[in-house]
């Protein structure tokens, strides 16, 4: 009983911690239109690509928490920090390592490419976490079960905080 207890306590725990990240690294409110992917959406996402690790800089063709390629950034629009250029060395490393823009960057590419990816008839935050990771063209295909499970596991998690369970 204790350990299902605690397990419980865990669950609701890393459900705040989700909502927490997403509002913290992405100075935003709850209920702020920022674009189409919501502020908790945007930290499962963040949750399943890397454990939302702002340490994270650039590592082979990837950088940041959302492991965002150099095509990602620019087909997202090349956003940038503030007072950068994007046609400056190094504005795609400076905005995907910095979470607001980095945020910035999944919901321009979200605006060019959300679409149903799983034919439920609705685009949601299951058809964006697809698209980040499979890209707009691929959001049909299978992810990998590591994302999929952590992904999940944050909704699941969102929700039963939400008491929609």
């Amino acid at each position: 009983m204790k350990r299902m207890m605690a397990g419980g306590w865990s669950r609701v725990l890393l459900a705040v911690v989700a909502t927490a990240v997403a509002c913290a690294f992405f100075g935003v409110t709850v209920g702020q239109d920022q674009g189409p992917v919501s502020e908790i959406c945007l930290g499962c996402i963040c949750e399943a690509v890397s454990n939302c690790n702002r340490s994270l800089g650039c590592n082979g063709d990837v950088c940041g928490l959302f492991r965002i390629t150099w095509a990602y950034w620019a087909d997202a629009g090349k956003p940038v920090i503030a007072q950068d250029n994007p046609d400056a060395e190094g504005a795609y490393a400076r905005c995907v390592t910095e979470p607001f823009c980095a945020a910035s960057t999944v919901q321009g590419y979200m605006r060019k490419f959300g679409k149903d990816c799983n034919g439920d008839g609705v685009v949601n935050c299951f058809d964006y976490a697809a698209i980040h990771r499979l890209g707009g063209y691929g959001c049909s295909g299978a992810l990998e079960y590591n994302y999929q499970n952590k992904f999940m596991n944050c909704q699941r998690q969102v929700q039963e905080l939400a008491g929609r369970k």
